[in-house]
C-alpha cells in the first residue's frame, strides 16, 4: 500500500510540475518522508566555573582545518547568557576540550551561528544581543574574525539592522544563509510564524529588507535552513513544543530560499526529531530535541548538507531532569543524532 501511495504521489508531482511554476518533481525522490535516528550519549556538558553554569545549548559548528569549531550558549547564575567556544578533532573528545567564553560584550549575547563568508574572506558570527534603545530590545548582531581558532579575535557586536523593522514586535534565533545573489535572514516570532528578510550579497551584512512571513504553523523557535548538496532544494528545520513542554523538531522544504515552504515532517508522530523516531545508543538521557545544528558538508555561507550523511547536533534533557526547574536552570547538554535511513 505504501508503495502504491508513493508511486501515486510521484506521478502527481510530475503532472503538477508541468503546470505550476517553481514546483519540482524531484522533491519526492530526493527527500526522505520519514526520519529515524540513533542518539549518541551526551557529548558536551556544562563545565564547573565560579559562576555556576547550568547548561550548554544553542550549538553552531563547522569542521575546518581538521577540527570541529563549536560555538554555543551557556546559561549561568550571574551571567545568564554568554557564548562559549571550543575546538576538537573527535566528538568523543569534545567534553575534554578547553572552553573559552567570547568577550563580546558585558551584557546579554547568545544563540550563535557561525560561517565563513567567502566574498569577504572572513568568519561571521550571527547572534542576538539586548539593545535597550530599540523595540524589541532583542536584536540580531554580527561579529567577524580572520582566525576562527582564536576566541579573542572576534570584533565587538554590530547590529544587523540599521533601523529596527517596524512590523516586528518580537523575534528570536537569527539565521543567515546565502544563494548566488542574496543573503537571507530567517527567524521566528514565538507565535507560529517564521519570517525572512534579504539583502544583496554585495551589501551584506547591511541593507536588509522589511521582514515577511514565510511560514505559519505549530512552530516555536530555532529555525535553521540549509542547502541540500547537489540539489536545487532547501531544508528548514524548526523547533516545536509538545504537550508537557517537550521540545522536538519539524522539517519543511523549498526549491528556493524565497520560495514556498512545504511540510516534510511536521508532527510529533512524524517529526524531523522527537522521542518517537529516536533510539538511544545506551541509556536514554533526553526526551527533548531542542535548538540544534545539522552538521554541514562545508563551512561557507551556502550552508550545504549531505542527505547521505545526515547528523544533527542538538541540545537535550530528560523530563526528569527538567521537572520543577525554571527554564534558565534546565541542565541542557549536547548530543548527536545519526540518521539510520
Amino acid at each position: 500500500m505504501k508503495t502504491q501511495v508513493f508511486v501515486y504521489l510521484a506521478t502527481f508531482s510530475v503532472f503538477i510540475s508541468a503546470f505550476v511554476p517553481g514546483f519540482s518533481a524531484e522533491l519526492n525522490a530526493d527527500l526522505p518522508r520519514t526520519f529515524k535516528w540513533k542518539v549518541s550519549p551526551p557529548l558536551v556538558s556544562p563545565v564547573v566555573r565560579d559562576d555556576r553554569c547550568f547548561s550548554v545549548k544553542d550549538p553552531s559548528v563547522v569542521f575546518y582545518n581538521g577540527k570541529w569549531h563549536l560555538f554555543c550558549t551557556i546559561r549561568s547564575q550571574k551571567r545568564t547568557h554568554q557564548i562559549e567556544y571550543l575546538n576538537f578533532e573527535k566528538w568523543e573528545d569534545a567534553d575534554k576540550a578547553p572552553r573559552y567564553i567570547l568577550n563580546l560584550t558585558d551584557g546579554y549575547y547568545c544563540a550563535p551561528q557561525v560561517f565563513y563568508f567567502t566574498p569577504h574572506k572572513k568568519w561571521y558570527l550571527i547572534y542576538q544581543v539586548i539593545e535597550q534603545t530599540r523595540k524589541p530590545a532583542l536584536q540580531p548582531a554580527w561579529s567577524t574574525t580572520d582566525d576562527i581558532s582564536n576566541p579573542a579575535s572576534w570584533t565587538k557586536p554590530k547590529l544587523l539592522f540599521s533601523n529596527a523593522p517596524t512590523n516586528i514586535n518580537q523575534w528570536i534565533d537569527f539565521w543567515v544563509i546565502c544563494d548566488d545573489k542574496k543573503a537571507h535572514l530567517f527567524f521566528t516570532s514565538l507565535d507560529g510564524r517564521m519570517w525572512r528578510s534579504e539583502t544583496e550579497l554585495n551589501a551584506f551584512p547591511d541593507g536588509w529588507t522589511q521582514p515577511k512571513i514565510v511560514l505559519r504553523g505549530d512552530i516555536f523557535e530555532a529555525s535553521h535552513t540549509y542547502k541540500i548538496k547537489n540539489k536545487n532544494l532547501y531544508l528548514t528545520i524548526v523547533e516545536a513544543q509538545a504537550s508537557g513542554g517537550r521540545r522536538y523538531y519539524k522539517a519543511y522544504y523549498a526549491n528556493t530560499l524565497d520560495g514556498e515552504w512545504r511540510p516534510l515532517a511536521d508532527s510529533y508522530q512524524n517529526p524531523f526529531a522527537s522521542t518517537v523516531n529516536t533510539i538511544p545508543i545506551g541509556e536514554r538521557w533526553t526526551d527533548s530535541f531542542s535548538h540544534g545544528e545539522i552538521l554541514r558538508a562545508g563551512f561557507d555561507e551556502k550552508l550545504e548538507i549531505d542527505l547521505k550523511n545526515l547528523k544533527f547536533l542538538f541540545q537535550g534533557v530528560s523530563d526528569k531532569d527538567r521537572a520543577g526547574k525554571s527554564y534558565g536552570e534546565i541542565p541542557w547538554r549536547l548530543g548527536i543524532l545519526y540518521l539510520e535511513n
